[in-house]
């Protein structure tokens, strides 16, 4: 497993790599195939995330990259603000292309259950495929944890694939619904992990 000092803020000239990486890890991912167009699906793919870690993660959230930016993880903070989503709503429309509708009625789905208050929501991690069970995921979602542990506030995410579920309940999440999406009935989970007030993290 890497050490963490293997694991550092991104900067902004890691977007690009930071973007290929997760396309690469999202390439068949059945979330990202059910809400984004099959039409130059990996295109699409590459600058959906693109805008998520340059427009999102790191201006308003908390971006993190370990090895050669082959793995990344992407977090919105407590401090977030919803208006930043809908500054790109219509960019994000358009990387749906025909699949706008489940794109749209996804996001309602899942909005229904998010947390209310306060949180710290695990928006996207990607390890390379080449780098897949190295230890690498694992070492870039933690500094999002003992952030969420500083601010004695919950962890938060979703996962359209269910291999997932064990691997995050090892990092202290608890699925806290399971549920189908509209338009195709992807089973979808949202998952949390409560603040430990001191309690030591999965190595």
């Amino acid at each position: 497993m890497p050490s963490d000092a293997a694991v550092r803020p991104a900067e902004i000239a890691d977007v690009p790599r930071a973007a290929r990486t997760l396309r690469r890890a999202f390439a068949d991912n059945v979330f990202t195939r059910h809400v984004i167009a099959a039409d130059d699906h990996l295109r699409r793919l590459e600058e959906f995330q693109e805008l998520f870690v340059a427009r999102i993660g790191l201006p308003h959230g908390r971006v993190w990259v370990a090895g050669d930016v082959e793995a990344v993880s992407v977090w919105t903070t407590p401090e977030t603000g919803p208006e930043i989503f809908a500054e790109l709503a219509s960019r994000f429309a358009e990387l749906a292309g025909d699949r706008l509708a489940a794109y749209e009625t996804a996001e309602t789905a899942m909005a229904a259950h998010r947390p209310r208050g306060p949180v710290w929501f695990l928006g996207v991690v990607g390890v390379d495929p080449a780098r897949q069970g190295s230890g690498l995921g694992r070492a870039v979602i933690r500094p999002g944890l003992e952030a969420a542990e500083r601010d004695g506030v919950p962890a938060f995410l979703e996962t359209s694939e269910a291999r997932n579920v064990a691997f995050y309940e090892r990092l202290g999440f608890e699925v806290t619904a399971e549920y189908p999406l509209p338009l195709g009935g992807l089973t979808t989970w949202s998952m949390i992990r409560r603040p430990r007030r001191g309690s030591v993290l999965p190595p």
